[in-house]
């Protein structure tokens, strides 16, 4: 299977470095400037799972891309989306599957507006990992998982044989017939913790130690909730019950990217993460209400955004 990763970032880089090490035919879709980086210095994995060095690292240009492969593999930021599809395009044919592990739900009417909906499929990574002074890639926690299928929940050859590459770089796979339900529901928690911790600058455990700041992020999170029950797919129990579990331990030190993303100025998901799930909320709020602790969160990042010109 020739497989396309989209840039060598710490999500793309990550899992398409994985496989590479063991034995699939990875290639990774970068600017020139990363592409002589990583001849010259490998693509280089720092992990509790276990410390790795890529040196033979296939690269390609836009420009070089020599006909369709089989599965792209994306994990671009949202708003990156618009260019890289004009960078991987000349790598989709007929039988190309594009597995996107981006945040939210837009990036899909996107994808399957411009290559079909046959093409598309759902996708979600579970990784904390981030690139340091070095462009090594640090992956933070454990977990290290993709979960993904088809949208229309059918079971297909294709899902089965892209497991099966997958599979063998050691990280967690699994291939399910609900991956639209999976993908709403790591939106809620997403948007919560991203949401809390940009709104309050800070941890989830500063948060909790924080009058107010429990009770606060509660109302948040039954809001994104309610904003996916309305669409469809309300949380299942035992995903609320792991999501209580990670949003409201005490002294935890979580943060979100995007937290990370406006300490650094740097540009935001807000609209992706917060902006679209707002725009998708079904009820009407009462006439003079105050704002919700979600518009609360987004006109935040949006003031951050204005004042530093991102």
């Amino acid at each position: 299977m020739r497989i396309l990763v989209v840039g060598a970032g710490a999500v793309g880089g990550y899992f398409g470095g994985r496989m590479a090490l063991a034995g699939q035919d990875v290639t990774f879709l970068v600017r020139e400037a990363r592409a002589k980086a990583l001849a010259a210095n490998g693509l280089v994995i720092k992990s509790p799972k276990g410390d790795a060095k890529l040196s033979d690292v296939k690269t390609v240009l836009t420009s070089q891309i020599d006909g369709p492969y089989d599965l792209v593999l994306l994990s671009c930021k949202a708003y990156d989306l618009e260019s890289a599809m004009d960078s991987f395009a000349p790598a989709v044919g007929p039988s190309t599957a594009i597995l996107p592990m981006l945040n939210g739900m837009r990036h899909l009417d996107v994808l399957r507006a411009r290559f079909g909906n046959a093409s598309v499929l759902g996708g979600v990574a579970l990784i904390a990992a981030t690139l340091d002074a070095s462009r090594a890639i640090v992956q933070m926690t454990e977990m290290h998982a993709i979960v993904f299928g088809e949208l229309d929940g059918a079971k297909s050859a294709r899902v089965d044989a892209i497991a099966a590459a997958l599979r063998t770089g050691g990280f967690d796979v699994d291939a399910v017939d609900v991956i639209v339900q999976q993908m709403w529901e790591k939106w809620v928690f997403l948007a919560t913790l991203a949401g809390g911790t940009c709104l309050f600058r800070a941890s989830i455990g500063n948060i909790l130690a924080a009058p107010g700041g429990e009770a606060a992020l509660r109302a948040l999170f039954d809001e994104c909730g309610a904003v996916a029950a309305a669409n469809g797919h309300a949380m299942r129990a035992q995903f609320a019950e792991r999501s209580r579990a990670m949003l409201f331990a005490q002294g935890s030190s979580l943060t979100a990217s995007m937290l990370r993303d406006i300490e650094n100025g740097l540009r935001t998901e807000g609209d992706h993460v917060l902006g679209d799930l707002l725009a998708r909320r079904k009820a009407e709020r009462p006439a003079g209400s105050g704002p919700t602790m979600l518009e609360a969160a987004y006109a935040h990042v949006k003031a951050y955004e204005a004042r530093h010109g991102r």
